[in-house]
């Protein structure tokens, strides 16, 4: 099995995170409030209470990541989603190219 981060550094992180997503007014929120009784709940346990100790810190460590990754996701979500339907000359101009003109002057061209 792999090590596991600290539980310290598991709990700045997740902290960090929701100051990411919810702004300096996150010591408020019922999340910040119910991740510190977590972290203070087990922090420090028995021998007969170890393993209840491992899965909170595994549990952690997933929600970080759950966090993590949905920051990321919607980071590359607003750079690379389409823009809706675009004209011809948009798409055109997109690969570095240009819509021939009529020759003559129909009159409908710019």
């Amino acid at each position: 099995m792999a090590s596991l981060s600290s539980p310290l550094r598991v709990c700045r992180g997740i902290l960090k995170e929701l100051r990411t997503i919810q702004g300096p007014s996150y010591k408020q929120s019922l999340a910040y409030n119910y991740v510190i009784d977590q972290f203070r709940k087990n922090k420090v346990t028995g021998e007969r209470y170890c393993r209840a100790q491992q899965e909170a810190h595994h549990a952690s460590l997933t929600y970080l990541c759950l966090l993590t990754s949905t920051r990321n996701h919607l980071a590359l979500y607003n750079l690379y989603h389409g823009k809706g339907e675009r004209s011809p000359e948009e798409v055109a101009g997109l690969v570095g190219l240009r819509l021939p003109t009529q020759p003559g002057g129909k009159g409908w061209e710019k």
